[in-house]
């Protein structure tokens, strides 16, 4: 028997064939967890395809078998292979996104010292970096190369450690680490004979000294129908370790070891529960019409599913629809997928599924720890899990029968990962829902360019949602021409009808709120004489003036780029002609902020991040 392997190796793009060793046939699947030697290393990989011959004449075995259930689906193997040829990926960057932080580990090298050998080699004095990564190694023990980045931050070490290990002055071998994560066990307590049995114990469990306290945790015990944390039974009775110890011994009692699963959302689910059932709306004539063109389309294109477009405005009720339709998806024995763009969102979205689906729903996103990323991984994957809601990576949750994916807000621009490997979740959902044969919703008031093109060409199911539930109409808007306002002498820059709404706002006891994207005070320098912009040298871009201090090491008046944080003070004369007539213009949200203050002197105003960098910059 004979697998392809995706190696765990940076920059390794190609697929290696193994031997199966008898003993590990009978467990092997594709989608399988294994480490296979590769070259002189012992690496992680998964298996892609059990090909009937190898490329290659005699095979290396694989050495081991990490996990004997498969740690990806059939489908998510499909998605990988699709990403990573559209991408232009490693196939195993593209698999390293489907399992949780801390499971996949790549090589590393391990350091130690060398005893009886000198510690310094005959070429002169020792190296500062010479003599610190051997403090470090005598001090510490045998070090892995990533443990060792941690003590030289920025220091290249690992010259001289290849050079100590040529002298023998250090031995080197390569290994891999053991997985981050694993299940966490907690210590409990449970009755191991009838209640009646224990009870005629009682007199019997010890001396004065102890007898109290003994009767107290089996009291306890017997009220307890299942096990129990050993910390809960010595908190109740004021027992210790030593009572349970004996009370198992007399065959009372059991002690051992119960896995408990680390969820996110345990407390909040506590909370909804109690709290009032929700009532169930009523949908308008829109949401209705909608709602049954995506469950007609959960019978209708089994083979052939279908993609859908909600175009709804804020407050339309998209979301009732996702809760509806993923209430079909759990009805016939599948899981749903919820994709929101940004992990602040996420909570809105949780407690309103959370209350429709007590106890079904997962969490995943970046800011969970690493043992709740694990923990909800493997419910996702044993389908205990229903619904898994969260950024772009809870995509990747590996659920055995996937029937419905969600992307809200579909016109995010944080559902495209920036750094490698690059996808766009937006359209890896729709291929996704395509391998799974599932149905894919996605849900915006303001679509993408492409997406509007994909519904005008049938590519895309199109369902509007054009009025409001509760029908207040929509905010009044009114653009105003600043070239007018210069016509008729104001210079601000707020035009007369803006100023106006701010003072009766103001006047009315409320808050308004003023949105400008340019950070800083003026968004470029123009000489006025020849027409030189000042620019980063390193981004071509026109450096920002920065009037106010952002951080400790950025003084007032002072030119930046947003970009690379290159920082140059504001030049007196052009550097191109030498010519005076070198003005700051254009406008930022600095500049806001002092006219703000300026006109409304009682009004202390709450700024963005430009100028909120330094810590306790603004109170209020």
């Amino acid at each position: 028997m004979f697998v392809r392997v995706a190696v765990n190796v940076s920059a390794i793009s190609n697929l290696y064939d193994y031997f199966v060793p008898a003993e590990l046939a009978p467990q092997i699947q594709t989608g399988c967890l294994v480490t296979v030697p590769f070259g002189n290393q012992i690496v992680q990989g998964i298996i892609v395809s059990l090909p009937d011959s190898p490329a290659v004449e005699n095979p290396k075995p694989i050495i081991d078998l990490l996990d004997p259930a498969p740690v990806l689906t059939q489908p998510q193997l499909a998605l990988a292979i699709l990403l990573a040829d559209s991408t232009l990926s490693p196939l195993a960057s593209i698999v390293s996104l489907m399992l949780p932080v801390g499971l996949s580990q790549q090589a590393d090298v391990l350091y130690q010292t060398v005893d009886g050998r000198p510690q310094t080699t005959q070429d002169g004095q020792p190296s500062i970096v010479h003599r610190r990564l051997l403090d470090l190694l005598q001090q510490r023990g045998a070090l892995r190369g990533r443990q060792i980045d941690s003590h030289f931050s920025k220091v290249d070490w690992r010259k001289t450690a290849q050079i100590l290990v040529k002298k023998g002055i250090l031995s080197s071998k390569h290994v891999l680490p053991a997985p981050r994560v694993r299940p966490k066990f907690l210590r409990v307590a449970q009755l191991s004979v009838p209640p009646e049995e224990a009870e005629a114990e009682m007199p019997s469990l010890g001396t004065k000294q102890t007898l109290a306290r003994r009767q107290a945790a089996l009291r306890f015990l017997i009220q307890q129908p299942e096990a129990i944390n050993l910390s809960w039974v010595y908190a109740e009775t004021g027992c210790n370790l030593a009572d349970l110890q004996e009370l198992e011994e007399r065959g009372l009692i059991r002690l051992f070891e119960s896995e408990i699963f680390r969820d996110p959302l345990e407390n909040i689910g506590r909370q909804i529960n109690k709290e009032t059932t929700p009532q169930v709306l009523e949908l308008t004539s829109e949401q209705s019409f909608a709602l049954n063109q995506i469950l007609e389309s959960f019978s209708s294109f089994i083979l052939h599913p279908s993609s859908f477009l909600i175009h709804g405005v804020t407050g339309s009720g998209k979301t009732e629809i996702y809760l509806r339709a993923a209430e079909e998806t759990i009805k016939r024995g599948k899981q749903a997928i919820i994709l929101v763009p940004e992990i602040a969102l996420t909570p809105q979205a949780v407690r309103r599924f959370l209350s429709r689906f007590p106890g079904q729903v997962g969490l995943v996103h970046s800011k969970l720890s690493e043992g709740e990323r694990y923990d909800t991984w493997r419910r996702a994957r044993s389908g205990k899990l229903k619904v898994i809601i969260g950024a772009r990576s809870a995509l990747f949750s590996p659920l055995p029968n996937v029937g419905l994916i969600v992307v809200d807000e579909c016109h995010d621009g944080s559902y495209y990962q920036s750094e490698p490997p690059y996808y766009n979740a937006v359209t890896a959902a729709q291929e996704y829902a395509r391998l799974c044969g599932a149905v894919c919703v996605l849900g915006s008031a303001t679509p993408t360019i492409e997406q509007r093109f994909k519904a005008e060409n049938k590519q895309l199911i199109k369902l509007d949602l054009p009025r409001r539930i509760v029908e207040t109409g929509l905010p009044p808007v009114q653009i105003v021409d600043m070239r007018e306002e210069l016509k008729t002498g104001n210079r601000g820059i707020f035009s007369r009808a803006l100023a106006e709404s701010l003072a009766e706002t103001i006047s009315r006891g409320e808050q308004a709120i003023l949105f400008l994207n340019r950070r800083g005070t003026a968004s470029y320098v123009f000489c006025r004489d020849c027409g030189y912009v000042v620019k980063c040298p390193n981004c071509e871009t026109p450096l920002t003036l920065h009037v106010e201090r952002l951080t400790l090491n950025v003084q007032p008046s002072t030119l930046l780029c947003h970009h690379c944080n290159y920082t140059r003070q504001m030049p007196k004369t052009c550097p191109s002609c030498n010519g005076k007539n070198i003005r700051a213009f254009g406008l930022g949200s600095e500049k806001v902020e002092e006219e703000v203050q300026t006109a409304f002197p009682a009004c202390a105003p709450c700024v963005g991040t430009g100028t909120l960098r330094a810590k306790k910059t603004r109170t209020k």
